[in-house]
C-alpha cells in the first residue's frame, strides 16, 4: 500500500520509506558529526563560516522571518547577532555542507520581537500542523527546540546545585564543582491503538480540540518494556486487558523532548472502565466509523488527530488495512 509523504524530502536513498517518515519532525537530514563535537576548535571553525545558519528559539518559541520564502526559519549568524545576544547555543551539524546552529534567546526579548515587522514568534505546534516549513527545516527545528529547552531547564547541577557550563557543541553540560556531566534526555512515550477485530479504541483528554479522539498514550516507567508499558497504560486508563503488542512507527516529539513509540495492541477484554482523571472519554469505533473521523463526516462531529501526529497514522493504518494489523 503506497502512502503519500507529508514533505518533499528526497527518500531516494531509502528503499522503503517507513511509516515513521510520514510524521512531523521525522526525516532529519542533518549530518550531526556527533563524534566531532568535543573538538572545540572545529565547532568554532563552523561558527566562523559565513555560510552558517541558525535557528532562534525565544524561550521555547521559534522565531521566523515574516517572508513566505523557503528557509524562513534560518538566520545567518550576522542576522542573529543583530537581533540580540543568545544565552545558549548548540552546533547541530551540517545540512548540505552548511553548518547549522541553534540559539536560545531570553524570553525578555519577546516583546521587542513582537513589535517588529520582519520577524515573528510562531508556536512550534502551529508551524507543524499548518505546514509553515518544509521538512528539511521542521525536523532540525524540532531538534533545536528540544535541545534549547533542555539547556533552559538544566542550568544547574542536579548533583550539587552549582551552575553548569555547556560543552561538546551544546550536547553536554559539565559541573565545575563536582565534575558531574549532564546530557540531553529523551523521554520514551508509548502511544497505542488497541484493536478488537473490526473495532479500535480511542479516547480524548479535556485539552484536546473539541470532538477530537485519539490513541491512548503514556510515559514508559523505569523497569518497563515497551509492551509492559502499553498493557499498563491501557489497563489504567480504560480498564482493558491487552495481549499481543506490535511496534508500528515512532515520532520525535519536541514538547518538550519525547520519543513517541507507536504500537498496535490486541484487546483481550472490551468492557471499558474509564479513569476520568486521565481521560474525559473513551469508546470503541468501528473501522467505518473511524474512517468518518478523517473525512470530518462523523454524525457527532468527531474528528481524528492531524497528519502531523503519529496518532493520525496509527489510526490511518488501521482504517486502511486489508487484514488485521496484529
Amino acid at each position: 500500500m503506497t502512502r503519500k509523504l507529508l514533505s518533499k524530502t528526497d527518500f531516494s536513498i531509502i528503499a522503503s520509506p517507513e511509516l515513521s517518515a510520514q510524521t512531523a519532525f521525522a526525516c532529519n537530514r542533518l549530518n550531526r558529526h556527533s563524534e566531532r563535537r568535543e573538538i572545540e576548535s572545529e565547532v568554532a571553525y563552523h561558527r566562523a563560516d559565513k555560510r552558517a545558519r541558525a535557528f532562534i528559539l525565544v524561550g521555547d518559541t521559534p522565531l521566523l522571518k515574516t517572508n513566505n520564502e523557503p528557509q524562513r526559519a534560518f538566520f545567518t549568524l550576522q542576522e542573529a547577532m543583530e537581533l540580540g545576544q543568545e544565552k545558549e547555543s548548540a552546533y547541530l551539524g551540517m545540512l548540505d555542507d552548511i553548518p547549522i546552529f541553534s540559539l536560545l534567546y531570553p524570553t525578555s526579548l519577546s516583546d521587542s520581537f513582537s513589535a517588529r515587522t520582519d520577524v515573528e514568534l510562531v508556536n512550534l505546534r502551529a508551524i507543524a500542523s499548518e505546514g509553515l516549513l518544509p521538512a528539511d527545516e521542521l525536523a532540525p527545528l524540532g531538534e533545536a527546540k528540544a535541545l534549547m529547552d533542555w539547556h533552559r531547564r538544566h542550568g544547574f547541577c542536579a548533583n550539587c546545585g552549582t551552575a553548569t557550563l555547556a560543552f561538546t557543541g551544546g550536547f553536554r553540560r559539565d559541573c565545575p564543582s563536582c565534575k558531574a556531566q549532564h546530557f540531553p534526555r529523551v523521554d520514551p512515550v508509548v502511544i497505542m491503538l488497541v484493536t478488537d477485530g473490526e473495532h479500535c479504541l480511542l479516547g480524548r483528554q479535556p485539552q484536546f480540540a473539541p470532538g477530537m479522539y485519539s490513541a491512548l498514550a503514556g510515559f514508559i516507567e523505569p523497569g518497563e518494556t515497551i509492551e509492559d508499558a502499553v498493557r499498563r497504560e491501557i489497563k489504567e486508563e480504560a480498564g482493558i486487558q491487552v495481549g499481543a503488542v506490535c511496534y508500528l512507527a515512532s515520532q520525535p516529539w519536541p514538547f518538550p523532548s519525547s520519543l513517541m513509540i507507536g504500537c498496535i495492541a490486541k484487546a483481550i477484554t472490551t468492557d471499558l472502565t474509564i479513569d476520568h482523571l486521565e481521560l474525559e472519554d473513551a469508546r470503541w469505533f468501528s473501522r467505518e466509523e473511524a474512517r468518518t473521523l478523517f473525512s470530518e463526516s462523523h454524525p457527532d462531529g468527531l474528528t481524528a488527530p492531524r497528519p502531523m501526529a503519529i496518532a493520525h497514522h496509527l489510526l490511518r493504518a488501521f482504517v486502511d488495512a486489508e487484514q488485521p494489523l496484529i
